[in-house]
């Protein structure tokens, strides 16, 4: 059951990331986050409301709120990166949000191996070579890059917090409520600040009416995607959920490629590889 949940967490996230990387290239990526997140978390108080979910608030929904708070800076970085694209580069560097997992359990006395350490030097040197490694030109520009590491930072600190946050089917319901609030909260008050400043938060032609079930979806799948690794993590060891969930580039990658057509330099394929390969060797290690 851990694999399956998992399994079905990498599918779940890599095509709510396709997706949030498509509209973003039309949309701005706070009003992105702020309405793909504001229909989950619709959908998701209907749910704690009729499970009676209520009942389980305590202290663990504190880390819920943590999460909600680093969850729209991850996915904005990230769904910038992905309308800069490529996908199947950025994406894939993505998955170094495994990292976080791994360095909390160094800091509760875990001692990297070497099968660990070699981990970290592949995917250092996976994240070099998919930048270029030269910038001028190259369709992978420097910005994504930064932006797709920021967002694995902040995707791997959720990804701790979210697995604290409840101990119950009903208390996860709950807890995604509450980081889903948060996290339409802080998008709100970024996407506001923005349009103060000058920067749109819509297109000239207005909300695009057509790309909402788009919106609903990603919404959908990236809440559904918590709650299925948090399952998994509970279920098995978190080291097996974290590889199995980290596939998720693979979906996200086919996707580009089925839909987008789009081609990698021979170079940051491979340095995309590395990164990927880099994130397993941290996990299993």
């Amino acid at each position: 059951m851990t694999a399956f949940f998992a399994l079905a967490t990498s599918l779940l996230w890599g095509l709510a990331d396709f997706g949030g990387g498509v509209l973003t290239r039309r949309l701005p990526a706070l009003t992105v986050v702020v309405v793909s997140q504001g229909i989950a978390a619709a959908v998701l108080g209907a749910i704690v409301v009729a499970t009676g979910g209520w009942s389980e608030a305590g202290p663990r929904l504190w880390f819920a709120c943590a999460a909600g708070l680093a969850g729209p800076v991850a996915l904005i970085c990230f769904y910038k990166a992905l309308a800069l694209g490529p996908m199947g580069v950025v994406s894939p560097l993505g998955t170094l949000s495994v990292a976080i997992p791994v360095g909390v359990g160094l800091c509760l006395g875990e001692r990297p191996g070497p099968v660990q350490a070699m981990g970290i030097a592949v995917a250092v040197a996976g994240v070099i070579l998919a930048g270029g490694p030269q910038m001028r030109g190259a369709p992978v520009q420097r910005r994504a890059i930064i932006l797709t590491l920021i967002a694995a930072l902040g995707f791997g600190t959720v990804f701790v917090l979210i697995a604290e946050a409840s101990t119950t089917v009903t208390g996860l319901f709950l807890a995604l409520f509450v980081q889903r609030v948060v996290n339409v909260g802080v998008g709100g008050a970024a996407l506001y600040v923005s349009v103060r400043r000058g920067a749109p938060a819509l297109p000239a032609t207005g909300f695009p009416w057509p790309s909402l079930p788009a919106l609903a979806f990603v919404g959908l799948a990236d809440v559904a995607a918590n709650g299925t690794y948090a399952v998994a993590a509970r279920l098995g060891p978190v080291t097996v959920a974290a590889v199995l969930a980290s596939l998720y580039p693979v979906v996200t990658a086919l996707a580009a490629r089925g839909f987008l057509r789009e081609r990698l330099r021979t170079l940051q394929t491979a340095g995309a590889g590395l990164a990927l390969l880099g994130t397993v060797l941290l996990a299993t290690g």
